[in-house]
């Protein structure tokens, strides 16, 4: 398991609640450590994906009797608490006490699982338009395995000064990539902007012209915003999961007035985002170093930095070791 303190002890997404619908057990990477991920009932686990007895993946074994999991490779069956409960070789005897798998917490919440290697220090964390009365929210189609560390993906969300260049057309105009001053700090929920000004040209403003974003970073690999135009605001999560070094999966959880619900707000924005963070992906995974610098003497910064200065700062102050020099 990777060492970092702060990261075992938060909430991370490690799969959506639809994909045991399909396979009932499922085999994820989360800070180094592999997990089982299964289901009994409305219950999900998540174990260290090793059998106590010969060291096999659990992930590749069945599910037996609907509420015990059966290693591939001697038949040791498990009960919900992770207690060996059969050992076909010997059914005569008594599974010793020992013979117990690592079990880790688990949370649902936006139909996504979550897992806490540690103590969680916090809870999952929320965002302003999923109280909003007649909005609704939706978990797009995540962009797996990416070959980046999450705090530099963290960053590039919460940058819009890349916009006219990285998504030109789209999110921004070379022609007006100017950001007006403004001001971020570090409060006891994160980092926090002010509004930041930017031009965006259609479709993703109703119209061209100056929209508004606060951007909020709420845990070291969770970020946020809210995007307004005109009165209408949109809201937009990126939670990291950090399977290990260099390789991360960013999770997108939006919130919009949609009249359909949120399998229609899922289907209209999955596409766009994951066209967008396509944009983002060439440009992070290009970055050196690859590992985000906390001291600000190492990189330059301007006043458009200043989201970015905060979360670098933010990190620091927490004691985040994972993905940052």
């Amino acid at each position: 398991m990777i060492a970092d303190s702060v990261l075992i002890n938060d909430w991370h997404p490690v799969a959506h609640l639809s994909e045991f619908d399909e396979r009932p057990i499922l085999s994820v990477r989360l800070l180094g450590e592999d997990l089982v991920l299964w289901r009994v009932g409305d219950q999900y686990l998540a174990w260290q994906d090793l059998c106590v007895h010969r060291g096999t993946r659990l992930s590749l074994g069945k599910i037996v009797d609907d509420n015990l999991l059966m290693c591939p490779y001697h038949g040791w069956t498990y009960d919900q608490d992770g207690k060996c409960v059969r050992i076909p070789a010997h059914p005569e005897q008594k599974p010793p006490a020992k013979a117990q798998v690592k079990r880790y917490q688990t949370r649902q919440r936006y139909d996504i699982l979550w897992v806490c290697l540690g103590e969680p220090a916090h809870d999952i964390p929320s965002f302003p338009e999923d109280a909003m009365p007649g909005y609704v929210t939706a978990v797009c189609d995540p962009a797996r395995h990416v070959a980046a560390h999450g705090p530099r993906l963290i960053e590039n969300f919460l940058d819009a000064a890349h916009f006219p260049y990285v998504h030109e057309g789209v999110l921004g105009d070379p022609g007006h990539p100017e950001i007006p001053d403004y001001q971020a700090r570090i409060g006891p929920d994160g980092v926090e902007s002010d509004p930041i000004l930017v031009y965006q040209p259609a479709p993703y403003a109703s119209q061209a012209g100056v929209v508004e974003y606060v951007y909020h970073a709420y845990r070291p690999l969770t970020a946020h915003f809210s995007k307004k135009t005109g009165e209408k605001v949109f809201g937009l999560m990126l939670v990291i999961t950090p399977h290990d070094e260099r390789d991360s999966t960013g999770w997108f959880i939006v919130a919009d007035q949609e009249p359909g619900g949120s399998a229609a707000l899922k289907a209209a924005y999955s596409p766009r985002i994951l066209k967008i963070f396509e944009e983002d992906r060439v440009i992070v995974e290009s970055q050196r170093p690859e590992l985000l610098p906390l001291d600000l003497q190492e990189e330059l910064h301007l006043r458009s930095d200043r989201v970015a200065i905060a979360y670098r700062s933010w990190l620091r102050k927490l004691g985040v070791t994972f993905g940052v020099a």
